[in-house]
C-alpha cells in the first residue's frame, strides 16, 4: 500500500506551498535609476551564474499607458503557482459583485425531515453551525427524524485530479465540495512523553479519531536530539502512520489534516451543534439534488470583498477553489460538466472582457496548485491593468498583500523603498516563485509588473531575494 506525505516539520519542506512566504534579507539601497538604465540593472540580477539554469519571465509597464519598461519572455508560458488567484479573484469580483454572499440553507420537508443545502461557503465554521441549530430551536424544533445533506450545488471531483498527491494530503490541498466546514481540515496534537515513549496523540475532535486507524511509530527523545514529525496517510484514506520524534518537555506539535469526506464531516459536526441545543437527531443522509420548499434557517458568508481578501492576502487555496465553483452559477452547465470546468469558462469570458488575450493562458484550477496551469507574464499584467479600469478596482487592490505590512508579503521588503508602496500576489511551488502586482513609484508613475521564475534548482529564498531586488529597483525609478 502506498503512503503519502501529509505533514513535515521545518526540517523538511513541503514541495508545494501556497501559504506565508519565508522572510528574506531586505535590500536597503536608496539609489535612483533612470528608465533607460533599468534593463541593464535587471539583467545584472537575473544573469548571475547561480541563475544560469533558471527561466525568468518578466514584464513591467506603466499602469495607465506608455512604453514597456522591461520585458523578458513575457509572452511565453510559465507555471505561475498562486499568481493564478489574481485571475480567479478578478473574475469573481467582475461576475459576482463585491456584496455577493454564499448562503447555506435548511429547508423543512415535513414529517420531521429537514434538508440542509450547502453551496460551497469556504468561511463556514462550527460557529455558524451553532447559529443554525439555535434558529431551529427558535422554530420549536426539538427532534429531527432525518437530516438530509444535499450536496448537488457543486458537481465534480472534490480535489483537482491534476494536483500532486502530497498536496492533496496536506491542509493546503483540502477538498472542495458543496459542504465546506472549518476549511475542511481537522487537527490533532502530538505530545512528547517520557524519553523512549511514543508521542501521545490528542484529537481535537474524538469523532474524527473514530474515522482512522492510527499506527504510531513515533518516539520521545532526549533534549539534545533533533525534532521532526512525519504523518503519512495510506492511499485507502483510512490509515494514519505517525513517525518521527520530539524532545521531552518540548511544545506539542499541532497537525492539520484534510478531511476525507466533507459531507459526513459536516453532518458529524452539525450533530454536535444540534445536541448542544438539545435537538435530537435520529438519521442522516447525503443526497444529490431534490426539491427545496420552506427555508426555516440560513447563514451567509461574509461579502465577496472579504472572501477576496482571505484568498489573496493569505493565499488560501480552498477559498480560491470555492470562488471558482461559485462562478459556475453564472452559467448553465451541460450534462457531465463539472462546476470547476464551468467556473473556468466564466473566468475566461471575464478575463476577455477585461482585455486579456485568451491565448496567454491555460487554466486547470482556481488556486494555482496544479502544475498544468500555464500563464504568460503578459496575462497577469493585462489582468491587473484591466481591472484597474473598473469601478471595483479599489476592492481588488485592497485584497492584495502590501509589501512589509500584510499577508504573504508581511515579512518581505521591510526597511526598503518598496515597503508600503507595493501590492502584489505571491506564488510558490517547488522550482517556482512568482510575484505580480502594482506599485506606486514615488518619483515616477504607478507601475504594474509580473515576475515569474520556473525550473529553478535554487532554494525559494534565494529566488525571492533576487525578485525583491528587482522590485526595489523599480521603486527607485525616476524621470531623467
Amino acid at each position: 500500500m502506498g503512503v503519502l506525505l501529509i505533514f513535515l516539520t521545518s526540517q523538511i519542506g513541503f514541495s508545494s506551498i501556497a501559504k506565508a512566504q519565508t522572510p528574506v534579507a531586505p535590500t536597503t539601497s536608496t539609489k535612483s535609476i533612470c528608465s533607460t538604465q533599468l534593463g541593464t540593472a535587471i539583467d545584472a540580477v537575473i544573469n548571475r551564474s547561480l541563475f544560469s539554469r533558471v527561466r525568468w519571465g518578466i514584464l513591467v509597464q506603466p499602469l495607465s499607458t506608455g512604453p514597456t519598461l522591461y520585458s523578458r519572455d513575457a509572452q511565453k508560458y510559465f507555471t505561475p503557482a498562486s499568481n493564478i488567484k489574481l485571475l480567479t479573484t478578478a473574475a469573481a469580483l467582475q461576475q459576482l459583485g463585491a456584496n455577493f454572499r454564499i448562503r447555506t440553507s435548511i429547508y423543512q420537508d415535513g414529517n420531521g425531515v429537514l434538508r440542509v443545502v450547502g453551496r460551497g461557503d469556504p468561511s463556514l465554521s462550527d460557529t455558524q453551525l451553532q447559529t443554525l441549530a439555535q434558529q431551529l430551536k427558535q422554530k420549536g424544533i426539538t427532534q429531527i427524524q432525518r437530516l438530509i445533506a444535499d450536496d448537488s450545488y457543486i458537481q465534480g471531483d472534490i480535489v483537482n485530479p491534476t494536483w500532486q498527491w502530497e498536496d492533496v494530503q496536506s491542509d493546503y490541498g483540502a477538498p472542495v465540495s458543496s459542504f465546506i466546514l472549518n476549511q475542511n481540515i481537522f487537527s490533532l496534537k502530538l505530545v512528547p512523553q517520557a524519553v523512549g515513549k511514543p508521542l501521545q496523540i490528542v484529537w481535537t475532535d474524538i469523532n474524527e479519531a473514530r474515522q482512522w486507524r492510527t499506527i504510531n511509530q513515533s518516539v520521545t527523545v532526549a533534549q539534545n536530539q533533533p525534532s521532526y514529525v512525519n504523518v503519512t496517510r495510506e492511499l485507502s484514506g483510512t490509515v494514519l502512520r505517525i513517525q518521527g520524534q520530539l524532545t521531552t518537555n518540548s511544545e506539542p506539535s499541532l497537525i492539520d489534516l484534510p478531511v476525507v469526506d466533507p459531507n459526513y464531516y459536516f453532518l458529524r459536526r452539525f450533530r454536535n451543534a444540534l445536541a448542544a441545543e438539545k435537538i435530537a437527531l435520529r438519521q442522516t443522509l447525503v443526497v444529490n439534488g431534490g426539491i427545496n420548499q420552506d427555508e426555516i434557517a440560513f447563514v451567509e458568508s461574509p461579502p465577496l470583498a472579504e472572501l477576496l481578501a482571505e484568498t489573496n492576502l493569505d493565499s488560501n487555496n480552498l477559498y480560491a477553489e470555492a470562488l471558482l465553483r461559485a462562478l459556475a452559477m453564472k452559467k448553465l452547465r451541460v450534462k457531465n460538466q463539472t462546476s470547476a470546468d464551468v467556473g473556468l469558462e466564466v473566468v475566461k469570458a471575464s478575463l476577455t472582457q477585461l482585455g486579456v488575450d485568451p491565448t496567454n493562458y491555460i487554466l486547470v484550477d482556481g488556486s494555482g496548485l496544479s502544475r498544468r496551469n500555464l500563464v504568460t507574464p503578459e496575462a497577469f499584467v493585462q489582468t491587473l491593468r484591466g481591472i484597474a479600469r473598473t469601478p471595483t478596482a479599489f476592492i481588488y487592490r485592497a485584497s492584495l498583500p502590501v509589501a512589509g505590512k500584510s499577508g504573504t508579503l508581511k515579512s518581505r521588503f521591510q526597511d526598503t523603498s518598496a515597503e508600503g508602496i507595493v501590492q502584489a500576489k505571491t506564488g510558490t511551488l517547488t522550482g517556482v516563485v512568482s510575484l505580480s502586482g502594482y506599485m506606486n513609484v514615488p518619483k515616477y508613475e504607478p507601475l504594474v509588473f509580473s515576475i515569474i521564475v520556473n525550473q529553478s534548482e535554487q532554494p525559494a529564498t534565494v529566488i525571492r531575494q533576487a525578485i525583491d531586488e528587482i522590485v526595489v529597483l523599480l521603486t527607485q525609478l525616476q524621470r531623467c
